[in-house]
């Protein structure tokens, strides 16, 4: 079964940055189409920024601007690097990734805390 592992969340002050990243338990599970999404309380989860397997990319209106999303494809990786966090930024992060150009799956997510 695959695995997709984050990491990089944590707590960090208004204004801040972190970057969280994305990658499969086995190199040989390759990942294709890759989306960060989010989940704060009460909310539904959302769609933050997606890259293709071609590194097209696309971002929520909310974080455009700040965040950046990349891949490293040497290293079967994604990152998502945030600038500029405020306190809505606040929520848990999934990855969620298209697998060997067939399968999807979701990461267990990591949580973000923006907080003075």
């Amino acid at each position: 079964q695959v695995q997709l592992v984050e990491s990089g969340g944590g707590l960090v002050q208004p204004g801040g940055s972190l970057s969280l990243s994305c990658a499969a338990s086995r190199s040989i599970f390759r990942l294709y189409d890759v989306g960060w999404y989010r989940q704060a309380p009460g909310k539904q989860r959302e769609l933050v920024a997606a890259i293709t397997s071609g590194s097209s990319t696309n971002y929520a209106d909310a974080v455009k601007g700040r965040f950046t999303i990349s891949r490293d494809n040497a290293k079967n990786t994604v990152y998502l690097q945030m600038n500029c966090l405020n306190a809505e930024d606040t929520a848990v992060y999934y990855c969620h990734a298209n697998i060997t150009n067939q399968y999807t799956y979701w990461g267990q997510g990591t949580q973000v805390t923006v907080s003075s």
